[in-house]
């Protein structure tokens, strides 16, 4: 009884306390980068409460969800209330339910109850259909920002829940598709069995499939709306999207679930084609043997992702906002061609005929056949789609 409901709530408490203190702080490390990047100071003042100490503002996540917290809870009367309150609900429990079957590490040598197993480091570990859980609770968090912004009754909201429908509708088949040529190779959709399949071959799915990890990483950037594929939420137009009419816990909780879509996508690029916790010459490839190797190997999926989430920062940065005809013409005329060729890439040279015949070469014929495609995809890309003043949409005059 102990390991059916105990183990498994520890994990959940533990793992959602951790989830939002990072991604609190993982907010104040975003600002301080975008400080860094525009040569100001960013957050500095807010330090350890009841102190003069200010520890270089590491007290202002602190000092911003107090403020949510005591903030008046405001409903517009034009709303529909139910679906007012439902809609962040709805995204934030999605996106907190994904990482049920994420794994945080590989297992820690700590033996509990009757059977003597070792500790994993997921929620709900054997889950063989880890995949699928992710893509199906991603699509219900979509539903609750379409609701938030058609409950709102608002131009502004209304106009931000279009776009979404639109940019999530049209880049989850190049997200799809990107994880389809990473199911093909491991037979699997277990996050854990395709990190164990990476660390026991030695190759990451990275250097195997580069279109499909270029696809997948877009789509992602789309998907979790980051600049510079934000349209759903942006300032400069639309004053804040589909929660522009939201305040208090309510805009907090849908800004959550948006930082940790982030987080969520971030994970998925360190585990579908990083390798996950393996790191060559590190960590290992067998079971965990002591305790020392079990958190050495949680560190280095972390680092990853770390790793990954500072790109997601200097990319916002970095990079323009798209027009949403651009944003549209990349998901459809580029992107999906491009996971579709890298699907059928990958279909090909895991057919046993092939990979039979191949023989002991298998992984060094098949690297380069990966490489020179997505080199030839990306060349006729940009030969395809050029980019100047010829493809601006052009103004038309009023007529009197």
């Amino acid at each position: 009884m102990l390991e059916l409901f105990a183990i498994p709530l520890v994990k959940i408490v533990v793992l959602i306390g951790a989830l939002m203190t990072v991604t609190a702080y993982l907010v104040l490390l975003e600002r301080k980068m975008a400080a860094w990047v525009q040569d100001r100071r960013g957050p500095d003042r807010v330090g350890v409460p009841l102190t003069k100490i200010r520890l270089f503002g590491l007290g202002q996540p602190l000092a911003d969800g107090l403020k949510f917290l005591f903030k008046e809870e405001f409903t517009p009367r034009h709303v529909e209330p139910l679906l007012y309150t439902l809609a962040p609900v709805v995204t934030l429990a999605s996106a907190l339910a994904i990482y049920a079957v994420i794994p945080m590490g590989d297992t820690l040598p700590l033996k509990i109850g009757a059977s003597g197993a070792n500790l994993s480091m997921v929620v709900a570990p054997g889950c063989d259909v880890g995949l699928l859980y992710i893509f199906a609770l991603s699509s219900i968090a979509v539903y609750g920002v379409i609701l938030g912004g058609w409950a709102s009754n608002d131009k502004y909201s209304f106009l931000g829940g279009l776009r979404t429908s639109a940019q999530m509708v049209a880049y989850e088949l190049p997200l799809g598709l990107g994880i389809l040529g990473v199911v093909l190779v491991s037979g699997s959709l277990d996050l854990g069995k395709i990190i164990h399949q990476q660390a026991d071959s030695g190759l990451w799915f990275a250097f195997t499939q580069p279109l499909g990890l270029v696809v997948f990483v877009v789509a992602a950037f789309a998907e979790a709306a980051r600049l510079p594929f934000d349209l759903p939420e942006c300032e400069q137009e639309l004053v804040g999207g589909y929660h522009t009419e939201y305040s208090g816990m309510r805009l907090i909780t849908f800004l959550i679930a948006e930082f940790m879509h982030m987080v969520t996508v971030s994970f998925l690029i360190v585990i579908l084609f990083f390798g996950g916790w393996h790191f060559w010459g590190l960590t290992g490839s067998g079971p965990v043997e002591s305790w020392g190797q079990g958190i050495l190997r949680i560190g280095v999926l972390m680092a990853k992702v770390f790793g990954v989430i500072l790109f997601f920062m200097m990319v916002r940065w970095s990079w323009p906002r798209f027009r949403f005809d651009q944003l549209m013409s990349l998901a459809w005329k580029v992107m999906l061609p491009q996971g579709l060729l890298n699907l059928a890439l990958m279909a090909v040279l895991c057919e046993p005929f092939i990979a039979e015949r191949i023989g002991s070469r298998h992984w060094g014929v098949f690297l380069l056949i990966s490489w020179a495609v997505a080199l030839l995809a990306w060349l006729v890309t940009a030969l395809v789609q050029p980019s100047g003043p010829e493809n601006s949409p052009q103004r038309v005059e009023p007529s009197i």
